[in-house]
């Protein structure tokens, strides 16, 4: 039987109450992860408590509970966010580069990058510490970012080498290069250090001779 006038217009009117919610609770949602990247910044603090970012936010306790369920949830939201940011920096630079070579000496740099900006330094730094902790308790979540990230070394990959390579070895290699840019990253972030000229150049060569083989 056809929906009532009456149904049809209450069904319209909860649609349009929960949307107004979800942008409501979006829009504080963000406005606490941005608080708290400020934070960040501000103090240098590597994993800020509760108390600090509940004074930072000026949110009650409860408040804060009904949009995250803990700390560590606002920390794995902080991280992919930062992650997204850097993937749109990464894409920006990638695509002023001639070649695929290029192009991944353009991803290892910006990644590298992280550690010679001040702000970018702040806004990172506290994964090093917070990193193993959230994988642990969000495994998908944490991979889903870092593939974002990856993602963007898998096309200039594909044309390395004088024979056409499988996606998933592809795909190994690109994660490889992850790795071994992200350690050197997170050296430099727990020392307050960035690397030289010749560090970055040594890890560029061995990926793109790596890639190349």
């Amino acid at each position: 039987m056809r929906p009532s006038t009456i149904d049809h217009l209450a069904d319209r009117a909860v649609a349009r109450t929960v949307a107004t919610r979800r942008a409501e609770f979006g829009a504080e949602m963000r406005r606490i992860a941005d608080t708290t990247f400020s934070l960040i910044e501000r103090t240098g603090s590597l994993d800020p408590s509760m108390r600090e970012i509940l004074a930072e936010t000026g949110l009650s306790t409860q408040a804060f509970y009904r949009y995250f369920s803990s700390k560590d949830e606002l920390m794995l939201a902080l991280l992919d966010e930062g992650r997204r940011r850097l993937v749109d920096t990464l894409r920006k630079r990638m695509a002023r580069a001639a070649g695929a070579p290029d192009q991944v000496r353009a991803w290892i740099e910006g990644v590298l990058a992280q550690s010679a900006n001040a702000t970018a330094a702040a806004r990172t730094r506290p994964w090093v510490l917070s990193e193993a902790r959230l994988t642990e308790q969000f495994p998908e979540e944490q991979q889903a970012s870092v593939d974002l990230l990856v993602a963007l070394l898998r096309e200039p990959l594909a044309q390395f080498g004088t024979t056409t390579r499988s996606h998933d070895d592809n795909n190994r290699i690109a994660t490889m290069i992850y790795q071994l840019t992200f350690a050197t990253l997170r050296t430099h972030l727990v020392s307050g250090t960035k690397p030289d000229s010749r560090e970055a150049e040594a890890l560029i060569g061995f990926c793109l001779r790596g890639a190349d083989a």
